[in-house]
């Protein structure tokens, strides 16, 4: 990542702003770095404190809602990470996304899902953007969010 503009231009391209950084729901704090390791916590697909995709894919929501909820978490815990970083070129690497999917009964999509967070990171950040990752299916999500998203971002030293 070049700067902050270049970033800002990305985001533009994509039809995207960077949100402000979600306020907790509860006892934690968005986001915590520990030397060159930025972890956060969930990130729900919410905007101006209200979630977006809420219920259960595969019966209130398809694979397509399902995608832009990830998408729009993904994009809260960027804000999050960045909010801990001085400038986005300090981004080497986005090593690991957690994508937890509210499922139905059968619903075996999780991965199409969860592509909506990998998918806008590996177009923010190129080659940094590639990632390691799980999609796991859950019974149920705080606020019955569809999804919720966590990054593990690696930073200059």
């Amino acid at each position: 990542m070049d700067d902050i503009d270049s970033l800002q231009r990305r985001l533009t391209s994509l039809g995207l702003k960077l949100p402000a950084v979600p306020r907790p729901v509860a006892n934690y704090v968005p986001a915590v770095r520990s030397e060159r390791l930025v972890y956060t916590s969930g990130q729900l697909p919410s905007a101006d404190g209200t979630v977006q995709y809420c219920g259960k894919l595969g019966l209130d929501l398809d694979e397509k809602a399902g995608y832009e909820a990830a998408r729009l978490a993904g994009l809260n815990a960027l804000a999050a990470v960045l909010s801990l970083v001085d400038r986005p070129e300090d981004i080497i690497q986005i090593v690991r996304v957690t994508g937890y999917v509210n499922s139905a009964p059968g619903f075996v999509g999780q991965s199409a899902v969860i592509n909506g967070a990998s998918d806008l990171l590996a177009e923010l950040f190129g080659p940094a953007g590639r990632h390691t990752r799980a999609a796991v299916g859950v019974a149920e999500l705080p606020l019955n969010a569809a999804v919720e998203i966590d990054l593990i971002v690696e930073l200059k030293a």
